[in-house]
């Protein structure tokens, strides 16, 4: 194997010097039997490091529709009322009819503050959001990185997307100091 990529930890650290892996396939012929340990990963309980677990959570979920287009106008309205009324424990902001900030489009965002969230609103919206897209990015609190570099990596590096990509604005992420 080559040395670590410049700039990334390497997705084996702590599970260095551990025995191989073994080769041993499950009944489907395809997929790996892993040695089982007993203990689930804290991931399923928090968001691992350096994703937010406090007041601004984990990950912002924004979901686009072009503004001009009556019909994808009227689906985001429904979409956004059916998950205030579906997930009323998720922070969901308010319905924009034009772009602000990094976003082109005219959106509306969703938090996600625990693993849980993600793993019950993301299998959803992969389900509902119909003809939109859909941007998921993380939120992290890296000391010493600058903000405008750091959302910058969230919004794009480190971003999930559904449907078709948006292209953002990323002469937003310089200005912030």
């Amino acid at each position: 194997m080559s040395g670590p990529i410049p700039g990334y930890p390497s997705p084996l650290a702590g599970y260095e010097g551990l025995p191989p892996l073994p080769e041993e396939r499950n009944e489907d012929g395809k997929s790996f039997k892993n040695p089982q340990t007993g203990v689930l990963s804290s991931a399923y309980e928090k968001f691992p490091e350096p994703l937010d677990n406090g007041r601004r959570g984990g990950f912002d979920v924004h979901i686009y529709y072009f503004q001009n287009n009556q019909q994808q106008t009227e689906y985001a309205q429904q979409l956004h009322q059916r998950i205030r009324r579906e997930f009323p424990e998720l922070r969901i902001y308010r319905f924009w009819d034009r772009p602000v900030g990094p976003h082109p489009v005219a959106m509306f965002e969703v938090n996600l503050l625990t693993p849980a969230q993600f793993g019950a609103f993301v299998p959803w919206l992969a389900v509902w959001r119909g003809p939109l897209s859909v941007l998921v990015h993380p939120n992290t609190v890296e000391e010493g990185v600058p903000e405008g570099e750091k959302e910058l990596r969230n919004h794009t590096e480190r971003a999930i997307w559904m449907g078709e990509r948006v292209p953002l604005d990323r002469e937003v992420f310089q200005q912030i100091p």
